[in-house]
């Protein structure tokens, strides 16, 4: 290796400081949680001087899809990382389980119910009746909570309503 390209390579930033910088993408539907808390951001790699960030949408249709884009090459090149190539990655699909601990908190903080339940095998689908989820309430912290809608705010959320405090609220829906 030539002196100038050891010294080029040791110009790029780590990939754990390039983490830290994409954990400040907020996601578009719900800004209170970063797409790195959501699970979207699978990987970050160097490809020569091009900071590679791999991206799973939570669902194949999702329309934040483009702005997550945009806002991870804007975050990108404010940091002076100017050459970036986002790719989307379908499979494995993205699970609710690949959202972080401070990220369900966030969300809860925010007003709507994280995920009440890990999916464990998304390749065992059955017809039986799913068991009765206890949703806490993000407002009261009640489990005295109902189903009002399988079809919330977006699709990934339902409505609920509390028993106790009466305040509907979303919850992210576990997949």
């Amino acid at each position: 290796m030539t002196a100038q390209a050891s010294t080029h390579a040791l110009a790029l930033p780590a990939i754990e400081q390039v983490w830290s910088w994409l954990d400040a993408v907020p996601d578009p539907e719900i800004p209170v949680i970063s797409v790195v808390d959501l699970g979207i951001v699978r990987d970050v790699a160097w490809q020569d001087d091009t900071c590679v960030v791999t991206i799973t949408p939570t669902y194949s249709g999702c329309p934040a899809m483009t702005a997550i884009r945009e806002n991870v090459e804007a975050v990108l090149a404010a940091q002076g990382v100017n050459s970036v190539r986002v790719e989307t990655r379908l499979a494995p699909a993205w699970t609710t389980d690949w959202m972080t601990a401070r990220g369900k908190a966030n969300l809860s903080g925010y007003g709507i119910a994280p995920p009440a339940q890990q999916v464990i095998d998304i390749s065992g689908i059955s017809r039986r009746s799913s068991p009765v989820l206890v949703v806490a309430c993000p407002h009261c912290g009640s489990h005295h909570t109902r189903l009002v809608s399988q079809f919330g705010s977006t699709a990934c959320k339902a409505l609920y309503r509390c028993g106790d405090c009466r305040e509907p609220f979303d919850y992210f829906k576990a997949h």
